[in-house]
């Protein structure tokens, strides 16, 4: 159980209408909006922070969910995790990708280009930040700046997600759960 409540009927609060977009958007609606519902201005500018991290761009979506989730398991957060890898999976990431992605700088299974952008997503979600300049030379020679720019920016909105649910020990819902189990069942 979450250590703040949800709040009860979202559709029916000033935030109705966001609650119906997440809920089209991810398939469920998310135990940490209900809880950040508390304070609705919170809700609504991270509805719009998540829109803009999460628009199509030059970084494909599961990539960024990818980049999502490495960021969430190197920060310890369980709900961001599961919800990662479960958006992953939804935007077309194998399972069999998403088993291996600890794997990502050895396994055939990732391009050069993946390499480049999951490494920064792991040393830039360490604390204190172990991202090099030379992490950005090889990041650089398969993106460009905007490109870039939408890596962090996914690097930065779990920097904020990954403390909030942590911190709130947010209860997963039960499709990201379920999804999240049954990676590395083999």
């Amino acid at each position: 159980m979450s250590r703040i409540d949800p709040i009860n009927n979202p559709k029916e609060s000033e935030l109705g209408s966001l609650f119906t977009n997440a809920e089209k958007w991810m398939g469920f609606l998310p135990n940490d909006g209900l809880i950040m519902a508390h304070k609705p201005d919170i809700l609504s500018s991270f509805f719009q922070l998540a829109k803009a991290v999460y628009a199509e761009g030059k970084v494909s979506g599961g990539l960024k969910r990818m980049i999502g989730h490495l960021s969430s398991k190197v920060s310890g957060c369980q709900y961001c995790s599961a919800h990662t890898a479960y958006g992953a999976n939804e935007q077309g990431v194998e399972k069999e990708k998403l088993e291996n992605l600890w794997e990502y700088k050895t396994s055939p299974l990732f391009s050069e280009a993946e390499k480049a952008a999951l490494n920064i997503a792991v040393t830039g979600s360490m604390v204190p930040n172990q991202t090099t300049d030379e992490d950005f030379t090889e990041l650089k020679k398969h993106y460009d700046s905007e490109a870039i720019v939408e890596i962090v920016g996914v690097i930065s909105m779990f920097g904020f997600l990954n403390r909030w649910n942590a911190t709130l020990d947010t209860q997963i819902e039960d499709a990201p759960e379920t999804f999240y189990k049954s990676l590395n069942k083999k």
